[in-house]
C-alpha cells in the first residue's frame, strides 16, 4: 500500500474513532507509536519516545495546525518562529553515545522499544563512531534516518538481477530490511545513509541549545550528517513558501526519497510546553505531506534505442498519467534482466514513480490486475538500428551493439562529446547537434571541427554572432586535457574519475593507446572491465578512425602533470585501510595526492607508511608483518600540515 492510501484510510480512521469513541479498539492503530518488536534481535529501550507526526496536506490544514497553537500558546508561537526540514522516506534509527563515543544503536520499534543493531548501523559510514569533542559528554540519543540514495538503490537492484536474486520494491524497505539483518557483513554490503535531526538526554537533564535551529547546527559541528535544505523560518507564510519549493523544484532533484517535510516550534521551551497529543503525536511538530510522487497506469510497449555507448536501453511506453504534477507517457527499465526479474510484461498494470529521476521509473507489476492478454517481453538479437549483432559479455547486465561507428549511437554521442563534463563546447543545444546530424554536416565529434562559418549561417536559427561564438567555442575545446577527451569519447565503462586515472597515470593519448590491458590495470582505481574496455575501443577501426580525425584537427592528445613537488608527502608511497574518524577515503587520498603522495590499494615493501582507521584488516597486518609504518588519521593531518623539510 502506498503512503498516500496509508495516510487517507489512517485520517479516516481518526475521524470515525473521534466522532465514535466507544468504538475505539485497544488494538486501534492510532493507538500505536510504530511497529511491534518482534524480531530474535535484541530490545533497547530508547531514553524518550520516538514519537509519530501529525499531518498537513495543504496550506490550509498546516494554518490550521498553527491556530491550535495559538490557542494554546498565544504570541510564543509567532516569537519562537519554525524550523523547516527535509522528511526523509527512510526507517528512523536512535543512536545512543557515552562520552562522545558511539555505544548503542536501535530501530524506532514501537517508539519506545526498539531492536538493537549497533553492529549493522558501524556499517553505516555516516553514523559518527565518535563525536566532535564540541559535543556533550554524558549519554544522549541522536535521532534520524537511514535511507537509500537513489543511484546506489538502482546499482545494488541491477547486481542483485545479474547475480539472479530478488530485486527491492523501494529504497524504503530495502533500508529497513538491510539495517535488521542478522549478518552484519550483509548491511554493509549495502550502501545506507544516514541523517541526524533530533537529540534526546535522560530525564531530569536538557539539551544545550534553545531552539531546533541551534540543534541542527550543532549536530553538524558533532560531524553528523543533517540533511540540506533545512530552513529556519519567522512565520508561517515563509514555511509554506519554501515547502511549494521543494515540492515542486527541489524535490525532483534530490538523490534519496523524501514524501513531505517537518515543520517544528523552532523553541525547544515551547515544544516542551506544548507537548504530547494522546501520547502519541507532538503538538509542536507536523509533517506537512506531498502529492504521491508514485501513481499506477498501463504498459503499453517496452522499445530499445542506442545509446552512447552502444548500449541498448529498454524503455517503457506508458499510458499518460499524472505523477507530482507532470504528466508522464515513459520511463526507464534499465536492462533486460530487471525486465525479467520484475516480471514485466506488456500490458501490465505498473507502479511508477518520478522522485530524483529525469525519466520515472517503474517501481513493480501489479500481478492481481492482470487479465492473462499481457506478453512477456525480450530484447532483439540485432541493433536495432543498424542491424548488427548485440553482444553481452560475462558479469554484465548491459546489451551492445559493437559497432562504434552505428547510426544510433551517433546523435547521444555527440550530445555527450560536447557536454559540459566532457568538451565543454558552449552553444552545441541537443536540438543544434540534432539539426547538424540532420542536415548531414556532422556524422561524428571529429566533423564538429571541420565545420565553417559559412555552413552555419545556411542554417535556421544562425546568425553571424552566435555563429562566431560557437565556431569559437569548438576551436577552444581542442585544448581541453586529455581527461576530458578520454570522458567524452564514449568509451564503454569510462566515465569521469576512471578518465582522470588514465590521464594522469599514462600522460598522453598514444601513450595509453600503445598500453595492453595488463598495463592499465596497474592503474590504482582501475579494474579489468575497464581496461579490456579501453583496448577493445583503441584496437576498434571506428575508433581508431576518429582517433586520426581528431588528430589532424589539432586536439591536445595531453595531460597537464600537477603534481605537489616538495609537498609533505612528495615521492612517498601510501595505503589508506579502515574507517577514518573524520575523512572520507576518497578526501584522503585527495588531500595525499596535493601533498605530493601517491595512494595504492595493496600493501608492498615499497609502501612507505599505511593510515589506520577503524576496523582495518588484511592490509594491517600484512604492513605489520613487513615492518611498514603504521599511523593513524590524527598523525597523517600532521604531517599533511607539517613543513615538508620534517622528517616523515
Amino acid at each position: 500500500m502506498s503512503d498516500a492510501d496509508y495516510d487517507k484510510l489512517f485520517r479516516e480512521l481518526q475521524e470515525l474513532e473521534k466522532n465514535f469513541p466507544e468504538c475505539q479498539s485497544p488494538d486501534s492503530p492510532t493507538l500505536r507509536i510504530g511497529a511491534e518488536v518482534q524480531s530474535q534481535l535484541a530490545k533497547h529501550e530508547h531514553l524518550r519516545p520516538m514519537l509519530s507526526l501529525g499531518n498537513a496536506f495543504d496550506d490550509e490544514e498546516l494554518r490550521a495546525w498553527e491556530e491550535r497553537l495559538v490557542r494554546i500558546a498565544g504570541d510564543d508561537v509567532a516569537k519562537s518562529g519554525y524550523t523547516a526540514e527535509l522528511k526523509i522516506d527512510g526507517t528512523a534509527v536512535a543512536l545512543t553515545y557515552e562520552n562522545q563515543l558511539f555505544v548503542m544503536g536501535a530501530t524506532r520499534g514501537n517508539g519506545s522499544i526498539g531492536e538493537e543493531v549497533t553492529v549493522n548501523l558501524r556499517t553505516v559510514r555516516d553514523v559518527p563512531l565518535r563525536l566532535h569533542e564540541s559535543a556533550p559528554t554524558g549519554r544522549i540519543e541522536i535521532r534520524g534516518e537511514i535511507y537509500f540514495p537513489f543511484d546506489r538503490f538502482e546499482e545494488m537492484n541491477e547486481a542483485r538481477a545479474r547475480a539472479g536474486d530478488p530485486v527491492f520494491a523501494n529504497p524504503r524497505n530495502a533500508a529497513a530490511g538491510s539495517l535488521r539483518m542478522l549478518d552484519p557483513a550483509v548491511t554493509a554490503s549495502r550502501p545506507l545513509r544516514f541523517f541526524g535531526y533530533s537529540v534526546a538526554v535522560p530525564d531530569g537533564e536538557e539539551l544545550p541549545f534553545d531552539t531546533q535551529t541551534e540543534l541542527l547546527d550543532a549536530l553538524d559541528q558533532w560531524g553528523v550528517p543533517v540533511a540540506p535544505h533545512r530552513k529556519r523560518a519567522k512565520t508561517l507564510a515563509e514555511v509554506e513558501k519554501w515547502a511549494d519549493d521543494l515540492e515542486h523544484k527541489i524535490r525532483s532533484e534530490l538523490n534519496f526519497a523524501i514524501d513531505g517535510g517537518v515543520v517544528k516550534v523552532d523553541s525547544l521551551h515551547l515544544q516542551e510546553e506544548l507537548g504530547v497529543v494522546g501520547g502519541r503525536e507532538p503538538r509542536w511538530a507536523i509533517a506537512r505531506k506531498f502529492a504521491p510522487d508514485i501513481a499506477e497506469t498501463r504498459l503499453l510497449d517496452i522499445q530499445v534505442n542506442v545509446g552512447r555507448t552502444g548500449a541498448i536501453n529498454p524503455f517503457a511506453v506508458l499510458e499518460p498519467v499524472e505523477i507530482g504534477g507532470v504528466i508522464v507517457k515513459l520511463a526507464t527499465l534499465h536492462n533486460e534482466d530487471l525486465i525479467v526479474a520484475k516480471d514485466l510484461r506488456v500490458g501490465d498494470w505498473v507502479q511508477v514513480k518520478r522522485a530524483g529521476e529525469v525519466i520515472p521509473q517503474i517501481i513493480a507489476p501489479i500481478p492481481e490486475k492482470r487479465t492473462g492478454a499481457e506478453k512477456p517481453w525480450r530484447m532483439p538479437k540485432k541493433c536495432p538500428v543498424c542491424g548488427t549483432p548485440l553482444t553481452r559479455e560475462e558479469d554484465e547486465a548491459a546489451i551492445y551493439c559493437p559497432n562504434i561507428i552505428c547510426p544510433g549511437r551517433q546523435l547521444e554521442g555527440l550530445v555527450h562529446f560536447t557536454s559540459r563534463g566532457a568538451m565543454d563546447i558552449r552553444g552545441l543545444s541537443y536540438a543544434r547537434i540534432e539539426q547538424l546530424v540532420q542536415e548531414g554536416l556532422v556524422k561524428d565529434p571529429g566533423d564538429l571541427y571541420s565545420l565553417t562559418h559559412e555552413q552555419l549561417l545556411e542554417l535556421e536559427g544562425y546568425a553571424d554572432k552566435g555563429t562566431d561564438a560557437l565556431i569559437t567555442a569548438i576551436q577552444a575545446s581542442k585544448s581541453q586535457p586529455l581527461n576530458r577527451l578520454l570522458n567524452a569519447l564514449g568509451i564503454r565503462h569510462v566515465g569521469a574519475i576512471a578518465a582522470q586515472l588514465l590521464a594522469q597515470h599514462f600522460g598522453t593519448l598514444d601513450a595509453l593507446m600503445a598500453a595492453s590491458a595488463d598495463d592499465i590495470l596497474n592503474v590504482r582505481g582501475i579494474g579489468a572491465t575497464i581496461a579490456n574496455g579501453v583496448v577493445a575501443y583503441f584496437s576498434d577501426p571506428g575508433g581508431q578512425k576518429l582517433i586520426d580525425k581528431l588528430r589532424r584537427a589539432g586536439l591536445d592528445f595531453k595531460e597537464p602533470r600537477a603534481v605537489a613537488a616538495g609537498g609533505a608527502f612528495s615521492g612517498k608511497t601510501i595505503v589508506i585501510t579502515g574507517t577514518l574518524p573524520t575523512l572520507s577515503r576518497t578526501k584522503a587520498t585527495s588531500m595525499i595526492e596535493a601533498a605530493g603522495g601517491r595512494v595504492t590499494g595493496s600493501v608492498s615493501k615499497s609502501t612507505d607508511f599505511l593510515v589506520a582507521g577503524e576496523e582495518a584488516g588484511s592490509k594491517l597486518e600484512k604492513a605489520k608483518s613487513l615492518g611498514v609504518a603504521i599511523i593513524d588519521e590524527a598523525e597523517l593531518l600532521r604531517r599533511i600540515n607539517r613543513p615538508a623539510t620534517s622528517s616523515t
